[in-house]
């Protein structure tokens, strides 16, 4: 299970930094138009994903990655998208070092926490938790992806195979 959580973490990593290239390459104005998304934006969504991730980093690690947790699922982190990039990057390497520190029984472990969206404290299992952190990452890029395609009609290859494929000959 271990290495299933690495490659998803390395995977995870990998679609993010395609999807920061493509967006990088939107105006100002594409980067910031209501599309009627979840989160309305490529821009909401962005930020969405990265506050999440710093809530669940911090409920696995005990450690705020920038002293603070978000306490709303629709924060923006990062108003301009170099900031938000960069904060990206690094919460992507802050998530892969904790998934490689990881062995059997830790993965077998519970974690507790108290939800941002209500207030009931939950007990859960890791692996549990980790396979949503990941899900949750697909389907909101997901959305990302959708957005920049209805954009500028393209976005890049984001699928997992596509990964494992270019993952398995080094080039990934």
């Amino acid at each position: 299970m271990h290495a299933h959580f690495q490659m998803f973490a390395r995977y995870n990593a990998w679609a993010n930094a395609r999807l920061y290239a493509a967006a990088g390459a939107l105006s100002d104005a594409q980067y910031r138009a209501d599309r009627g998304a979840f989160f309305k934006s490529v821009h909401g969504t962005l930020n969405h994903l990265l506050t999440t991730d710093r809530i669940w980093v911090q409920r696995l690690t005990g450690n705020a990655a920038s002293g603070t947790v978000p306490d709303r699922l629709d924060a923006i982190l990062f108003e301009d998208f170099a900031g938000l990039q960069a904060a990206r990057v690094a919460e992507d390497a802050r998530l892969t070092a904790y998934i490689d520190t990881l062995d059997a029984a830790a993965l077998a472990g519970m974690i507790s926490y108290t939800r941002v969206s209500a207030p009931e404290p939950v007990t859960q299992a890791l692996g549990a938790a980790l396979a949503h952190l990941f899900n949750h990452q697909t389907h909101h890029r997901g959305q990302a992806h959708a957005l920049l395609t209805g954009l500028v009609g393209t976005a890049p290859e984001l699928d997992l195979l596509f990964y494992q494929r270019l993952a398995e000959a080094g080039r990934a």
